[in-house]
């Protein structure tokens, strides 16, 4: 205990890219990538100014939680352009249909690979996360019989399949050799924020024994909204059932405006989810370790032992983002 009050908990955080990391820092965002030829190349940006939405408790979260969101889409692809990876089937002949994109975006091409990546991939995360849940619920009520009513059970059998759903996902990803990089960055970054936080030298052999695992992380944010959400809609149940009695519409009908009430709710899930891990971050007692617990159990499967490589590229965007002032950084 007294080791971890000594630590210099920052507000220093993090992401890891295609080979390489960003960090963000109270002042800088720096992405330190390693290029194809095995140099790493730093690029910096100064920080907007912060508005009182972004410090206010309980609009701070969504606002920093989307901001988040968008910068993370905008380093992960210029990582991929820096890395190389637009590049590695260059050798390959172009098919008339790659050459016709190629002629027509040229730079910007992998820009317009990653925005529908992402789109395709919010569009995956809204069926598998808010649909597939309330129609297996819908199909269990089905097979059980109107005689059995399972609406006051909905939100939670919802949740816990989410979670189900959210942790298989990661377990299927991290056995792609493409991710397992990504997430051995991610332990570099979470392992070099350590060595910081403990005041020493952000050296590789310094940050290399380092654990792995932070409390702090957004895969535990995110694990966070889920357990959250179930005990919001718990306390506040929302089930197709209260609609049907209420305006006398069908079941398709009634799952769409469920599904558009909890759409509604998510940036106070959101909120919530973000003050909870501010507090377990500030604070180490037996609460805060429950609630860290979840997330730093998920985080062996999104995080792996870094290679040293990778080591170096997490130290110099962290090197980059440091300010001079400590105190400004504090968490």
């Amino acid at each position: 205990m007294a080791d971890k009050e000594k630590l210099h908990r920052t507000t220093i955080g993090g992401q890891a890219l295609i080979e390489g990391i960003m960090m963000k820092g109270p002042e800088k965002t720096a992405m330190a990538v390693r290029k194809k030829e095995g140099d790493i190349v730093i690029e910096e940006k100064e920080n907007k100014q912060k508005r009182w939405y972004n410090k206010a408790p309980f609009i701070r979260g969504t606002v920093n939680f989307v901001s988040q969101l968008a910068d993370g889409y905008y380093y992960l692809s210029r990582s991929a352009e820096l890395s190389g990876m637009a590049d590695d089937d260059g050798e390959e002949e172009m098919s008339k249909f790659e050459k016709w994109l190629d002629d027509k975006l040229g730079d910007k091409l992998m820009g317009a690979v990653m925005t529908i990546a992402m789109i395709l991939g919010l569009a995956v995360a809204l069926v598998l996360f808010v649909f597939v849940p309330t129609w297996l619920f819908m199909l269990l009520q089905y097979l059980v019989g109107e005689g059995t009513d399972l609406s006051p059970f909905q939100s939670l059998f919802e949740g816990i399949l989410k979670i189900i759903i959210f942790v298989t996902y990661m377990w299927v990803v991290s056995r792609t050799e493409s991710i397992r990089r990504t997430y051995e960055y991610h332990g570099a970054e979470h392992k070099t924020i350590f060595c910081y936080e403990k005041g020493l030298e952000l050296t590789v052999e310094n940050v290399r024994p380092q654990t792995r695992f932070h409390p702090r992380c957004g895969t535990s944010f995110i694990f966070l909204v889920l357990l959250i959400s179930i005990l919001v809609y718990s306390i506040a149940p929302i089930t197709n059932q209260m609609f049907i009695d209420a305006f006398g519409v069908t079941d398709a009908v009634a799952m769409i405006l469920r599904v558009s009430c909890k759409l509604l709710l998510l940036p106070v899930i959101v909120s919530l989810s973000y003050e909870v891990i501010r507090l377990a971050g500030r604070y180490d007692n037996i609460v805060t370790r429950i609630i860290s617990a979840p997330g730093l159990a998920l985080q062996r499967l999104t995080t792996k032992e870094p290679d040293d490589k990778e080591i170096e590229a997490a130290i110099a965007a962290m090197n980059a983002v440091i300010p001079e002032d400590k105190e400004s950084d504090k968490w």
